[in-house]
């Protein structure tokens, strides 16, 4: 990053609602409606915000895979070079939901329990009869094993979740039945493109954030 991008990046940053914005989105994507709420902007303001922070490369914006009138504003953590705040979050027990449970949930929650020996579970609104080949061939790279996992509904869960994270725009749209915090992560279904890229992808995106999110959790 040259200093003239470094100044875009703390001019961006120079204002009070702008960092709050970006503090909002530190573990989890959120529509512009929600940011909206939680900085207590009305929508032709924060459109100003969003354009600026969006100019520095601090977010983009990205059409929902379920309803594609809805937008998922997403961080960009790199541009940040380590200045995001640590955000609380309840961490003792996260269950990882997707529509069918059989790539990306299954992806995160296996990663998480590697990554952190925390407990760890996945679901899904609607469960696929297996998981997909394609998850499980992506999922090695990742020195992740999911071959002989099966999907499950949300009723199959075993553990009572602290904190919910979907990974999936249409399961979060759809709602979530349980009563604890969530995040929500917007990303792509490798299981509708069907190519073997589409799962790197996706489960190189989630990495990253399961090591945000790792990165978050207090101090034993």
């Amino acid at each position: 990053m040259d200093l003239a991008d470094r100044v875009r990046v703390h001019a961006a940053l120079a204002e009070p609602s702008r960092l709050a914005i970006v503090d909002g989105l530190a573990l989890g994507d959120r529509t512009p409606r929600e940011l909206g709420i939680l900085v207590d902007l009305p929508t032709n303001l924060l459109a100003h915000h969003l354009d600026v922070l969006d100019d520095a490369g601090l977010i983009e914006r990205r059409a929902s895979a379920g309803d594609r009138r809805r937008r998922y504003v997403v961080l960009r953590p790199g541009r940040l070079a380590g200045l995001l705040p640590p955000a609380a979050a309840p961490l003792a027990s996260i269950v990882f939901v997707c529509t069918g449970n059989s790539a990306r949930s299954q992806f995160a929650a296996a990663l998480w329990r590697r990554r952190t020996g925390s407990p760890s579970d996945s679901a899904g609104a609607d469960p696929a009869p297996r998981v997909h080949p394609g998850a499980v061939r992506g999922a090695r790279s990742f020195d992740v094993d999911l071959a002989g996992r099966t999907p499950k509904g949300y009723d199959g869960v075993g553990l009572p979740p602290t904190l919910v994270v979907s990974v999936c725009d249409r399961a979060r749209e759809a709602g979530i039945p349980f009563d604890c915090p969530t995040l929500h992560w917007s990303v792509a279904d490798p299981a509708a493109d069907g190519r073997d890229a589409a799962f790197s992808a996706a489960f190189a995106e989630i990495s990253e954030r399961v090591e945000r999110l790792a990165a978050a959790r207090p101090a034993a």
